[in-house]
């Protein structure tokens, strides 16, 4: 992340270690960007879900008040990937490593006396390791800590128009990966590193699984436990093909505003409003 220290987010890697003693614990957030390093089908490159979290905090920082005490963590560019690793490029930690970083990530964080953790994450395969590295920092560290995915973020424009339902039911449910929600953004950040020779519609085995099975295919009653190319084998699911760079553009704008909200929202929570000791502490 480099355009955003002259705004309401700072980098934490500007500070110098007297200036963390200055810092209000009960207002300062510190802010991971979560990214990973994989591989996104043909036509997208290795590092979308990195240049989606950093897109959108150098856009938050600009709906940001200069003094708002908020510090931007250097990016984790690569992180837990295994679904992806059958195709040449993709990195990946192992499990292990990837929590035991988060970790480490966070007690650096509570030993500068910061108090509040955000965690802005890029990828769909961190979502159930964010569910236990968190709770591990809010156990271990006495942090009060957000995750918080992107796609999750409030896609509404001022007038109240949600962009999500733009998409197609079809896309919603099975364009999980480097469909046309990337492909469009992506489209939007670096329209020159989408390869728009290699843009089609990239159908998912799961489209079938759910005419055949009720509730095997129904995508609640069970979790199907897959690696990228059990959906497809060019490793994209979705229309990437209807994608279209001024819809991502205003995807941009829209999770840049709610994620500014977010961010001045976890500023005014106080953690001891939040946090409670439990019946064991003395």
């Amino acid at each position: 992340m480099t355009s955003a220290a002259s705004s309401g987010l700072r980098r934490w890697a500007d500070l110098a270690w007297p200036d963390f003693a200055a810092l209000d614990p009960a207002r300062t957030v510190a802010v991971l960007p979560l990214g990973a390093t994989e591989q996104h089908g043909p036509h997208l490159p290795l590092d979308v879900d990195t240049a989606i979290v950093e897109a959108l905090l150098v856009r938050a920082a600009a709906h940001l008040p200069a003094d708002a005490p908020l510090l931007a963590l250097p990016t984790l560019a690569v992180g837990l990937s295994p679904e992806h690793a059958a195709f040449p490029g993709t990195l990946t930690l192992a499990p292990e490593t990837a929590l035991a970083l988060l970790r480490d990530v966070a007690a650096g964080v509570a030993r500068a006396g910061v108090r509040k953790f955000v965690i802005l994450n890029g990828h769909g395969g961190h979502v159930g390791l964010l569910d236990v590295a968190t709770r591990s920092m809010r156990a271990q560290h006495g942090l009060l800590v957000w995750s918080v995915p992107w796609w999750q973020l409030p896609l509404v424009e001022p007038d109240g128009h949600d962009l999500l339902a733009d998409l197609p039911p079809h896309e919603q449910r099975f364009g999980v990966h480097a469909g046309r929600l990337e492909t469009a953004v992506m489209l939007a950040l670096a329209p020159q590193r989408v390869r728009r020779g290699e843009l089609r519609t990239f159908a998912s085995t799961s489209e079938a699984r759910a005419q055949a099975y009720a509730l095997l295919g129904n995508g609640r009653s069970a979790k199907f436990a897959w690696a990228m190319q059990d959906l497809n084998p060019l490793g994209a699911a979705g229309d990437a093909a209807a994608a279209d760079a001024a819809w991502g553009e205003r995807v941009l704008a829209a999770a840049a505003r709610s994620l500014a909200r977010l961010l001045l929202e976890a500023v005014a929570v106080r953690p001891d409003d939040t946090l409670a000791a439990g019946p064991l502490a003395r």
